[in-house]
């Protein structure tokens, strides 16, 4: 199996976040991947998924992941029956950290019980 194989989902999800500017090549078995992505998120998911399936540290694969906008760690657009401690779990594993959210957003949110579907929310970096 070559390492474009081995890592397709990787390839896949790039294409799926509309990383911009990529370029895939393979030499001596090494893939070598480069892109931009919109925010650290979407970068730390790809790192995420190429560590799922080569390791912690793998030596088949060198990826260059760029970052468009590096002021925020996301924007996420708010879905029927979320929360903001619902969100903050999802992107910092803690619930908890609900309120650095509510901050951040204050110019949209009044109440952090109270989100609307369709509302636009900058997800701060930690």
């Amino acid at each position: 199996m070559s390492a474009k194989d081995k890592y397709q989902a990787v390839l896949d999800l790039g294409e799926k976040l509309g990383a911009k500017d990529g370029k895939v090549s393979e030499e001596n078995g090494v893939l070598k991947i480069k892109g931009t992505v919109k925010t650290p998120y979407e970068k730390d998911i790809l790192w995420d998924k190429i560590k799922a399936i080569g390791g912690e540290k793998p030596s088949d694969i060198m990826a260059n992941i760029l970052v468009e906008d590096s002021s925020v760690y996301h924007r996420h657009e708010v879905k029927s029956g979320e929360s903001l401690s619902k969100i903050a779990k999802h992107y910092y594993g803690d619930p908890m950290k609900y309120q650095r959210i509510f901050e951040a957003n204050r110019d949209i949110l009044k109440n952090p019980d109270l989100i609307h579907p369709g509302q636009n929310l900058v997800i701060p970096n930690l």
